[in-house]
């Protein structure tokens, strides 16, 4: 039969007690295997609290690692829900790359088709001009010669060409519905003379002379000046006054042309 360590001990231990006893009883016993009875009970208890200790030390790094591995099984599953996030962002990327790629393809469609299209919308505009009312023509024709050199440029955008086209012909509308004066030189009587021009809109185009004695309408029919009778001098000189801002806005009588679209 096999005996285990602890019964072993047990069974020492009994025995050494009932070697005591027979002492106390009477019977013979040295005092040096007492001793050593007692020794070697101090020795196991010893070997048991080591191995105590022992049980113990593994017991707390069994805790130690437990808690380790509760605390990584946390980090793997909030990276997993990090993973499936940044997942779901890569996939969108990926679309908008593919929305990108297939954008920039139309971009170089539309930007075959605008080059043509900014050049006859600039011969539209040189030819509006030449055939609108005559203010400010050495401004004007600038503008439209300046997108003709413009459109031929490399180093510039095809958006920065379009979007001068437009600013044009954003002038040429504000142009309709603002009034201005401005100074230059006519022709009249045979006599180049210093005049001020008055614009109101397209409605009219008038000037007059800077001694207040000539005055002159554009007549877009016959493409020509046409004097004023002095009945228009006092209208015409607060209108002057107006567009140089020395007047607040005020009802003014100013003579148009028949054939005017405004």
């Amino acid at each position: 039969m096999k005996v285990t360590k602890w019964a072993q001990t047990s069974l020492f231990i009994s025995m050494s007690a009932f070697s005591m006893y027979g002492y106390s009883m009477g019977y013979t016993s040295s005092d040096e295997e007492l001793n050593k009875v007692v020794n070697a009970g101090k020795k196991i208890n010893q070997s048991a609290n080591v191995s105590q200790q022992k049980v113990d030390k593994i017991n707390e790094q069994i805790q130690s690692k437990l808690q380790q591995f509760k605390v990584v099984n946390k980090e793997i599953d909030g990276l997993n829900v990090y993973n499936k996030q940044m997942q779901a962002q890569l996939n969108n990327q990926l679309t908008e790359l593919q929305q990108l790629a297939t954008s920039m393809e139309q971009v170089s469609i539309i930007e075959r088709q605008i080059s043509p299209l900014m050049a006859r919308m600039i011969e539209t505009l040189i030819t509006f001009v030449r055939l609108d009312v005559p203010f400010l023509p050495e401004e004007r024709s600038k503008r439209t010669a300046d997108l003709e050199k413009l459109l031929e440029q490399a180093d510039v955008s095809v958006a920065e060409k379009f979007r001068r086209v437009l600013e044009a012909y954003q002038v040429e509308v504000d142009y309709g519905r603002t009034i201005e004066v401005y100074s230059g030189t006519q022709l009249v009587d045979g006599i180049e003379r210093d005049v001020d021009f008055l614009r109101i809109g397209r409605v009219s185009f008038v000037y007059q002379t800077r001694d207040g004695e000539k005055m002159g309408m554009w007549d877009k029919a016959s493409q020509s000046w046409k004097p004023l009778a002095a009945d228009y001098r006092t209208d015409i000189n607060k209108a002057l006054r107006i567009a140089r801002k020395q007047l607040a806005p005020d009802l003014i009588i100013v003579p148009i042309a028949q054939d005017s679209a405004e």
